[in-house]
């Protein structure tokens, strides 16, 4: 389905239970791209590691390169259904020890960061990745998350890579809405989220694996409506469902009021976004055009 450029997208959220199996995880994808396509959805957006995840740490067994199974079924599906995706998943890391690995594409930004250091032994790192696959199935972008979760007793770095903080925001147009990506922990850091209003995303897309414990589905709903309200944007948060991870997807309007919301357990929603509501938003808080600072990542700010 196409939309008119002024006319509201319809977007299925998947929260889906993820597996070790990839092969199975690829089969509950293909459910949700059938009922994305039952409902006329312009976009489906999965979880983090929605290729294949283990509560206990996804690492470079997990990974595929871009050309893997995943991207290409995921392409092909969206090609088929007319249903554009974003989705999370692993690839492998790029330089270890000065080597590039199989299937890894070289890093932009040089040798690995020096703040998540590899392995003593050497062991490969692999990539939390998200995909964007317009609806013809082109992948028009790969967001590699920077902030890696090393918070609350886990240390997401011992087994990922970070991603390049100055890479270009990744972003998708859909119909008349733009939407840019960020990862789950990324949603802590409200620099993130601006950076990719200001490379003019409407809506902040962040698949999650957000992890279960005290307090985190109270922080996960309160940081979902903080990055709506201080960026007058939608925000669609994508959680996984399942053991160690927390639920609960969001689709928040661009005034903090919560239009969507799931539970912990597996399902699917779809909602439309409404270009003209979040225009006149806009109009009636013009934070964003009276702002007075800029976000610049670190490499920048050296420079």
């Amino acid at each position: 389905m196409t939309t008119s450029s002024r006319g509201p997208v319809r977007v299925t959220i998947a929260q889906i239970e993820v597996s070790n199996d990839h092969a199975a995880n690829l089969l509950v994808v293909r459910s949700a791209f059938a009922e994305a396509g039952r409902l006329s959805a312009d976009l489906l957006v999965l979880p983090e590691y929605a290729s294949g995840f283990d509560p206990r740490g996804v690492g470079i067994e997990h990974a595929e390169p871009l050309d893997g199974p995943f991207v290409t079924t995921l392409r092909r599906w969206a090609a088929e259904t007319g249903v554009a995706v974003i989705a999370g998943t692993t690839l492998p890391g790029a330089v270890i020890a000065g080597t590039t690995l199989p299937g890894a594409e070289p890093r932009p930004d040089g040798p690995a960061d020096p703040a998540c250091p590899a392995d003593p032994a050497g062991a490969a790192r692999a990539v939390n990745a998200v995909v964007a696959v317009d609806a013809g199935g082109h992948l028009v972008g790969v967001y590699r998350k920077v902030h890696l979760y090393d918070a609350f007793g886990q240390r997401e770095s011992d087994r990922l890579e970070p991603g390049p903080v100055d890479a270009p925001p990744t972003t998708m147009t859909v119909g008349g809405l733009t939407f840019g990506v960020m990862t789950c922990y990324d949603l802590r850091f409200p620099e993130a989220a601006r950076r990719l209003v200001d490379a003019g995303a409407d809506v902040l897309v962040v698949p999650a694996a957000w992890a279960a414990g005290q307090l985190k589905a109270d922080h996960w709903r309160t940081l979902a409506r903080a990055r709506a309200i201080e960026n007058t944007s939608v925000v669609l948060a994508v959680g996984q469902a399942g053991k160690g991870v927390t639920g609960r997807s969001l689709l928040v309007g661009p005034d903090g009021q919560v239009g969507l919301e799931l539970d912990e357990r597996a399902g699917l929603r779809t909602a439309d976004i409404d270009p003209e509501a979040l225009a006149e938003v806009r109009r009636t808080n013009p934070s964003l055009a009276n702002r007075r600072y800029a976000v610049v990542p670190q490499d920048q700010q050296r420079r």
